[in-house]
């Protein structure tokens, strides 16, 4: 029995993070002396409906599937995608059957959050974006959290142990507990304190909002730090905050007035696309937690398309090995595999694991920041997040 809820990384790796069918398929194959050569396909939706979602999740994805007897191609993170495989696996089934379970979870709540983060991030394209998320999830996900959303795009994260397995630093200032555990009418002393005791490389944000009026608030933090203050951070409950932008405005007159327009103004607290859209041209960053970390995870199946060469499918499902395209007008397009693609057209699949072995340079197909750069681009050739599309 371990300490925490937490299904470790051996289970995983050792196929024992799986439902109990696949264990009875196995021994049901193995007794039959059946094990067929198939082609498997990793797929949400069948065919193009203009619906994009953004592809996450490829780094375990290869961790997981690495070492085994299948060869694996893959959409690199980053892409977005609509209609047609993500990923297709071919080898022995029963090389890779007991990790479906696994190899979905990772793919499909990566990619759920990476699209509701990509949402955001061309919500406010010119903006700082946070990803704030990780005290919804269970601590075991936080590094998920915190990746998709680095590879939408999102300039940085909060959370210290997500930080130390990604390779990057994580971002912050202060709570509202720091004000409160100085006590009313104390907010300079715990500025001050913040400001005495923290590193010079991070920035110095001061939360404005705890116990009065946001503009007076703020105006108390610039005279008690007066140019060694970068920042200030409306976290105002909603409940409470009124008309925000007005709010924000406010802030930025007052500050303009008495000559500080260069101190940064930054919200945060249950912020959604919408919000971002709202206020991009009046605050100079935004941390979003709920709106990714909450997100629905993608619906991927894994579907045997093939067997010993022959195209199968269970039904509602389309048979034979696909591929997939990103058209000259940025479309997306389906096709066998077998056959050539559209005129022009970009192919999506790129190999990433041949007879097991990680192929050479398919490291960059879950690059966090080639990622990043693709979804930037993508989001740009295919109108993701333009007014009025719904994303």
């Amino acid at each position: 029995m371990t300490e925490f809820d937490i299904v470790d990384a051996p289970a995983i790796r050792g196929g024992r993070a799986t439902d109990a069918y696949f264990e009875r398929t196995e021994a049901a194959l193995e007794h039959a002396g059946r094990n067929p050569r198939v082609v498997a396909e990793v797929t949400a939706d069948q065919f193009p409906d203009g619906d994009f979602e953004l592809f996450a999740g490829l780094k375990d994805a290869v961790a997981l599937l690495e070492g085994r007897d299948v060869d694996v191609d893959a959409v690199p993170e980053g892409r977005l995608f609509d209609g047609g495989p993500v990923m297709r696996i071919e080898g022995p089934y029963l090389a890779f059957a007991r990790l479906e379970t696994s190899l979905l979870g990772f793919l499909s709540h990566a990619s759920g959050m990476a699209t509701a983060a990509l949402d955001a991030r061309v919500a406010a394209p010119d903006s700082q974006v946070l990803s704030f998320g990780a005290r919804h999830v269970h601590p075991s996900m936080t590094a998920a959290v915190e990746r998709s959303a680095l590879v939408a795009g999102f300039d940085g994260f909060s959370h210290v142990a997500a930080g130390d397995l990604i390779g990057r630093e994580a971002s912050g200032t202060m709570p509202h507990a720091l004000a409160i555990c100085f006590g009313r009418g104390e907010q300079e002393a715990a500025w001050r304190a913040f400001d005495e005791a923290v590193d010079e490389s991070v920035p110095r944000i001061a939360l404005c909002d705890t116990y009065s009026d946001e503009v007076d608030e703020v105006l108390r933090a610039v005279e008690t730090l007066g140019d060694r203050l970068d920042g200030v951070r409306l976290d105002t409950t909603g409940s409470r905050r009124g008309d925000f932008r007005h709010i924000v405005r406010e802030v930025q007159w007052e500050l303009d007035a008495r000559g500080h327009a260069d101190v940064d103004v930054y919200v945060s607290g249950g912020l959604g696309p919408d919000d971002l859209r709202a206020l991009r041209d009046v605050v100079d960053g935004f941390g979003v937690g709920g709106y990714v970390s909450n997100a629905d995870p993608v619906d991927f199946a894994l579907d045997v398309v093939e067997v010993d060469g022959e195209p199968a499918a269970k039904r509602g499902k389309l048979s034979g090995a696909k591929a997939v395209y990103r058209t000259a007008d940025g479309a997306h397009a389906v096709g066998l595999a077998e056959r050539e693609g559209p005129a022009g057209a970009e192919s999506l699949m790129e190999p990433v694991i041949r007879d097991g072995e990680v192929v050479d340079g398919a490291a960059s197909a879950f690059d966090l920041d080639a990622a990043a750069e693709r979804a930037l681009a993508d989001a740009e050739a295919v109108g993701y997040g333009a007014e009025g599309d719904g994303k």
